[in-house]
């Protein structure tokens, strides 16, 4: 199993945090723009949960692929 130091982060060449957060924040507003508060909320806890889940099923491959 291939170990990463972490605690000293490199950057990606040629990738833009900050002009991917603009991108991701701009899509997020132009969906919930015109929802009510409860709409934003239930589609905020949508995404968690689908978030949720799928870090399960990676950490499920994850430990199939170490068990092996």
């Amino acid at each position: 199993m291939t170990k990463f130091d972490l605690s000293h982060p490199q950057p990606i060449p040629g990738f833009d945090s900050m002009k991917w957060l603009r991108k991701v924040r701009a899509q997020i507003y132009k969906e919930t723009k015109d929802m009510t508060p409860e709409q934003r909320r239930e589609r905020t806890r949508r995404a968690s949960e689908e978030f949720q889940a799928e870090m399960e099923h990676r950490r499920a491959e994850l430990a199939a692929e170490n068990q092996t």
